[in-house]
């Protein structure tokens, strides 16, 4: 037996109290699970991706329920999925500027295959993420699987179609806007006309201005086992619509705030929190400009994807600014969607020709739906799309013209659409066609057609399909064949929701034209 005296007792005491506070800021001790808004990956390279979480013990408190220091979390990516082999691995520092996320920049790594990822800070671990690098361009590539996905409006139903995204084999997700909504907890709900409609989940906190509404909204949306779910089956491509910011804003102009300063603030607060809580590269980091969100990716040489941004370079909305009965602000010649350098970057990737199909993804449509249903006497309009721009748009199809490779992926309409992209207001040649996918939950549960569905197809021979059904679209992409899928779920009011192909839409390369099964 070892007897120690009183010194040695003071001494081993001593080395005790000088070592706590390094095993405190070791074990990062955290009242609750600090990783409750997830993981996340995106904007991956041939060599890469981007790692993302974000530390929020107190989700829906203004600062995560963190403290304002930085915290240092390590990260981990491993060659398999039960993390046997590290290729890679960092410390990150969590800043509370930033809301505690983290974006990693991780390159040097093999082209076209899959990795996986967690975070660990302390004792504290997230779940394991898969993700996977791009091809190497110009290599020859046969065949891609992604899909597409947006408009989760969190009060509108449960984000069941998801569950089901996460389950698909896809090499990349592109969202294309509308992650979050801006307005206040409805409490009650019901249709445009007035009719009620099942309520199923409120926001917490009021319409977002400032920067600790938005990091709230977000981290509500984010806490669903679902979004996170898809999140953690593949990387993300992530580009904003109107409801991050406030509905139909443009450029520096909203609907609901006359003075231009003042919505530069709250759009400032919004692209903040946007960036805290996507997997975005540090080039997308907003500053007093804005943000840099058009960006292009190449898979192989099979496709070449530019992903747009219609909403900070567009001028102000026609008419009403809503469905509206066409004025002579939709014909008005110097109004633009994307803005003049967006367009010809948009020009100058598509003449390198560098993929043997080109993918526009972008936030609203483009065909100019004339959307009477009933006996309205003028062309009705949705004038916060690029039917409400006629000179943009044409302009824009005669840049397409000639390729006959090009698909124009949209969302923002809460349906599924597919139709022909035709220049002269849809009476003339086809030059590209274009797919619109439904909304996550945006619109309740729906049904196969929305009332005056059958009209607005007579009135429109370039649309060739219409459904009002929510989900998600997966597009399979070989080289001379391009297939839509429309996955829809019967109902997302309630748990349990099942998930179906509603219609296929293939295109043939150099044929601008849909074929539906």
């Amino acid at each position: 037996m070892t007897i120690l005296s009183r010194r040695d007792l003071m001494i081993g005491a001593g080395a005790t109290m000088i070592a706590a506070p390094a095993i405190i800021r070791a074990q990062q001790s955290f009242a609750q699970f600090p990783f409750r808004l997830g993981v996340a990956s995106g904007d991956p390279s041939s060599d890469g991706f981007v790692l993302w979480t974000r530390l929020a013990p107190d989700p829906f408190d203004e600062h995560g329920g963190m403290p304002l220091a930085p915290v240092d979390i390590d990260w981990f990516v491993y060659d398999d999925p039960v993390k046997q082999g590290v290729v890679q691995k960092g410390t990150v520092k969590a800043w509370p500027e930033l809301g505690h996320s983290v974006h990693v920049e991780v390159s040097g790594l093999q082209p076209d295959r899959p990795y996986w990822y967690r975070f660990i800070v302390g004792r504290e671990k997230t779940v394991v993420g898969r993700t996977r690098t791009l091809p190497l361009p110009g290599a020859k590539l046969d065949h891609i699987r992604f899909g597409v996905a947006g408009c989760q409006h969190y009060e509108d139903g449960l984000y069941t179609a998801y569950r089901h995204l996460a389950d698909e084999d896809v090499a990349f997700v592109w969202h294309y806007g509308d992650y979050i909504y801006e307005d206040r907890a409805r409490q009650v709900n019901y249709e445009r006309d007035g009719s009620p409609k099942i309520h199923v989940r409120d926001h917490v906190g009021t319409d977002c201005y400032t920067l600790g509404d938005y990091r709230r909204r977000y981290a509500q949306a984010k806490m669903d086992p679902d979004l996170q779910l898809a999140h953690v089956n593949a990387p993300w491509f992530t580009t904003l619509d109107d409801h991050e910011v406030v509905d139909n804003w443009t450029s520096t102009v909203s609907p609901y705030q006359k003075n231009p300063a003042l919505f530069e603030i709250r759009r400032a607060a919004a692209f903040q929190a946007y960036y805290e809580h996507m997997p975005l590269r540090l080039s997308s980091m907003p500053n007093a400009k804005g943000m840099q969100i058009y960006r292009r990716a190449r898979f192989g040489d099979l496709l070449d994807a530019h992903f747009l941004d219609t909403r900070q370079f567009r001028s102000p909305l026609a008419c009403q600014g809503g469905f509206d009965p066409i004025c002579d602000g939709i014909a008005m010649a110097g109004r633009t969607v994307i803005g003049d350098a967006q367009e010809k970057w948009l020009t100058s990737s598509l003449r390198e020709r560098a993929g043997r199909w080109n993918l526009i993804a972008q936030q609203v449509m483009m065909m100019p739906l004339d959307r009477r249903i009933a006996d309205e006497p003028k062309p009705i309009r949705n004038t916060d799309s690029w039917g409400g721009y006629d000179p943009a748009r044409e302009q824009m199809l005669g840049n397409l013209k000639g390729y006959g490779n090009v698909v124009v992926m949209t969302g923002d309409e809460h349906q599924n659409f597919a139709g022909e992209l035709r220049r002269n207001g849809g009476a003339g040649e086809a030059v590209a066609v274009e797919f619109v996918s439904t909304s996550i939950s945006s619109g309740g549960n729906g049904s196969d057609r929305r009332a005056g569905a059958d009209k607005i197809m007579a009135d429109n021979p370039f649309l060739k399909f219409s459904n009002d059904q929510r989900g998600y679209m997966i597009c399979d992409v070989s080289r001379d064949i391009w297939q839509g899928q429309f996955r829809v779920v019967d109902q997302i009011t309630a748990p349990g929701g099942t998930i179906s192909t509603r219609a296929t839409a293939t295109i043939e390369r150099r044929v601008p034209a849909i074929n539906l099964s």
